[in-house]
């Protein structure tokens, strides 16, 4: 996985879970990930080190990969959307009905 791939796939587990992380965490995470801020500018903001920086964008990830490999939010969202856009494609309601029986689940 490319650091841009890295990059969509945290921001996308962000959305999903990034209120459960702390306060502090939710802003590292937006000023790295989302502002394009160096370890160094946010940690002369917030005036911290950059270790202590590094550290928290870790436990954010950390918590974020944790919270999807047990909920698994971000997984079944892209299922959805791959069988909503096979039904787009072929127009076959089997992707339909598909889609249904994961909402029994």
């Amino acid at each position: 996985m490319d650091q841009l791939e890295k990059t969509e796939r945290l921001n996308q587990l962000f959305e999903l879970y990034g209120v459960l992380l702390t306060e502090k965490q939710q802003t590292y995470f937006k000023a790295y990930y989302q502002s394009d801020y160096s370890l160094a500018e946010i940690a002369a903001e917030f005036k911290v080190s950059r270790n202590a920086v590094f550290d928290q964008l870790n436990t954010a990830i950390e918590h974020l990969e944790n919270y999807e490999l047990k909920l698994r939010l971000l997984v079944r969202t892209n299922e959805r959307k791959n069988l909503l856009k096979l039904f787009d494609e072929t127009r076959d309601v089997q992707y339909l009905e598909k889609l249904v029986e994961m909402e029994d689940v």
